[in-house]
This record gives C-alpha cells, structure tokens and sequence, in this order.
C-alpha cells in the first residue's frame, strides 16, 4: 500500500538519520517484529531491553511509511469522547484507555530523556467547540474527565477569546500533552534496540509466513526466512492483510507545514489545538517555530484518488489556519497526504488473535497512535514472558 505523498516534513528536515542494510541471509530470533516506523521502533526498543533477541523487519526504508507523515501530537484524549467510551464498554474500562494514553506521554517524556534530541517537548492542549450544537457534549465531556481525575478547564466564549485570535463557544483545557518528531524518535529507538543487539533490515518485504512447531517462518521475497518463536506485526494499516477479522476502516488525510514564523499572538502557549467536528483539524507548532495543521479527512478510496486531492485540501487547510490565526502570517513550506486507520471505538487492538497463531499484532489507529503503541509494548513484552497484563483485555481482538 501506497502510505503517504507529497512532501512530508519530517525526513526532509532530518534527512538520512541511519541506513539499514537488506536481509542477505537466514536468522533465528526470539521475537521478528515486522514494520520499523515508530510501533515496531519502540516495541523492538522494550524487548531489546528485557533481554529478547529482537529481529525488525520492513519492506521500506526506516521509518519512511506512516511515521513521516505523523503530525505526532501526543495526547490523553481518544478520538471517542470519554462519555461515549463509557456507554461503549464501561466507566472502568473506558477511564483505564484514557489514563493509559496519558501515562503513556510521562513515559516518553523520560524515555526521551536517555535519547538523542526527538523534538519531544511538553504542551498543553485546547479542544474546542465547532459550534454550538457541540457545546452540550463538550460540557458532558469536562464532567466526565473530572470524574475520572484529569486536570482540565472548562473555558467558555470570553476565556477563549481573550487568550487566542479565534472565537468558539467553549472548549477544553488540558495541561497534559506533548508532541514529538517521530522521524527522528523512531530513529533514535531503533539505535538504541540496535546497540543492544536487536537486528533491524529494512527493504526487506516479508511475503509469507508459516506455522513451525517451535513458532513461526517468515520468509521474505528475496528468498530469505527468519525463524522466531513470535511474530509481531508492528505495520499499521497494512497488517489488515495478514486479518481476516476487518478491524480498521481507512481514510485519507492531509497536512501542510509552514515555514517558520516569528510570533505566535494568539495563540495560547502554543498549545496544541483540535476542534469537536468530525473530521476535525488539529494544529500544532515545532521547535524550529513552523506550524503544522491537519485534516480534511475523507474515506480512502485509493492513493491516485487521495493524492490528486492533495492541492485542493492544502488550500482549505491554509485558509483554516488563517481563519483561526489571523495574526500569524505565513508561507506554506511543505504539503502531504497520508493514509490511516480508525476503529468503531477508537481503542487500538494489541495482543494476541485466534486466526493466527504465534502473533502478536500491535495496531494503534486513530489520532493515539504513538501512546497506544507505547503500551502496546508493555502488553506484548509481557505477554511474551508470560506475566499477566490486566489492560491486554482492554484491547483485545473480538471485543
């Protein structure tokens, strides 16, 4: 599948962090992780670190799929409201998915300080009301998260205009969140797994895989197989291919990224910003003072159709981000489009499925990619050494 095009910013900037040389023979491993974007980065990271003999395989370059067309906003908030979470599946389990992602940022926060420099930084983040109609689930939303013990604010009309360019009816404070150059954090990952012995190849496409009695054949298209015990499926949207369940629907997205600018009035410290329509756009800046806005999202039909529309929603996402940003003057620098997943829920699906044995699949779709693939490291480590995680239920396959 054709991921991403156009322009990303991230490897433009960054450039050819490290090169990894294609498979040129046969390995034995513990664990094969297959995709090395920032999902198979940091599960090949945590396992490397538990003592497992780690192979990461990828039929691209590293990190050059979904990773480079990240936006990388980290936050707690899951594409589906907490509210409706909890009618979905519980108030436990439903406030347990958000304090995960959560959790999941101050781990990266000190992950990332044993790193080379990721871009990782601390924001905070405003999710703000479209219109009016949304003001009563926003409302909802707030008594909610309060109840499940986050730290926000309810702003209203005047709070929100006497701290930013725009107005809206109300909106959401949150002061956990962060963001992230996933280029290079998923980089820095696999050097790291890769100094403590992980082995990583990447241009090396796995075509099949077979049942062994001690695990698993992956056999490449060049002729080459790595024998492990586990396999883990760290691909993102492509894993679909090797599920017979359907777990992701497919959509299109786009982003643009400015170049730098040199003030940010009105725009609350720099917080990270989402709104409540759906698709929603959603903008960020980066440490070199650029700002990137995405969204405009639309049902993947294919990837001619998704890029021929990329001219086109790059002018509505320009004149969004003039609308809400009035006073920020600025010059597009680079546009792309790329293709991601979510699920009916909005939860990932982490562990282990029936229909196909010895895997492990670690798929986290929506906008919490990044946090859930931080826990779906946790959950598939100790599902390989066999402890018991209480959250692998949370994103279990058939729920």
């Amino acid at each position: 599948m054709d991921l991403r095009s156009g322009h990303c910013f991230w490897p433009i900037n960054s450039g050819l962090i490290q090169s990894y040389p294609s498979l040129a023979g046969d390995l034995d491993c513990d664990v094969l992780v297959i995709g090395a974007g920032i999902t198979g980065a940091l599960i090949a990271d945590y396992l490397t670190q538990k003592k497992v003999k780690v192979v990461v395989l990828d039929r691209r370059d590293v990190a050059s799929g979904s990773t480079s067309a990240s936006t990388a906003m980290l936050q707690y908030e899951i594409d589906t409201h907490l509210q409706d979470l909890i009618i979905r599946i519980g108030k436990e389990p439903a406030e347990r998915a958000y304090l995960l992602c959560s959790d999941a940022i101050d781990k990266l926060a000190d992950m990332t300080k044993d790193l080379p420099d990721c871009g990782f930084k601390r924001y905070s983040s405003f999710y703000f009301a479209s219109s009016e109609d949304d003001v009563a689930a926003l409302e909802a939303e707030y008594q909610a998260r309060k109840e499940a013990g986050f730290d926000l604010e309810l702003w209203r009309q005047e709070d929100i205009s006497s701290r930013f360019n725009f107005s809206a009816p109300c909106g959401l404070y949150s002061r956990q969140g962060a963001q992230v150059d996933p280029f290079r954090l998923a980089h820095a990952l696999l050097g790291r797994a890769s100094k403590a012995g992980a082995q990583i190849f990447d241009r090396s496409e796995v075509s099949e895989i077979d049942q062994a009695q001690d695990g698993v054949v992956a056999r490449t298209a060049e002729g080459h197989q790595v024998r492990a015990q586990k396999v883990v499926f760290a691909c993102g949207y492509e894993a679909q291919s090797w599920l017979q369940q359907k777990v992701v629907d497919l959509n299109s997205t786009f982003a643009l990224i400015t170049e730098p600018v040199s003030d940010f009035s009105g725009w609350h410290e720099q917080c990270l910003l989402w709104e409540s329509a759906r698709p929603y756009t959603y903008m960020r800046t980066t440490t070199d003072n650029r700002i990137l806005i995405g969204g405009e999202d639309e049902p993947y039909k294919n990837s001619k159709l998704r890029d021929k529309a990329l001219p086109k929603k790059c002018e509505a996402l320009s004149k969004k981000l003039a609308e809400l940003m009035p006073a920020i003057e600025f010059q597009v620098a680079y546009s792309w489009a790329g293709t991601f997943g979510e699920t009916k829920d909005g939860l990932a699906y982490i562990g282990e499925t029936q229909e196909f044995p010895n895997a492990y699949f670690a798929l986290g779709y929506g906008g919490n990619g990044i946090t859930y693939s931080v826990t779906a490291a946790q959950i598939i480590a100790d599902l390989y050494l066999g402890k018991t995680n209480a959250d692998a239920d949370l994103f279990r396959f058939g729920r």
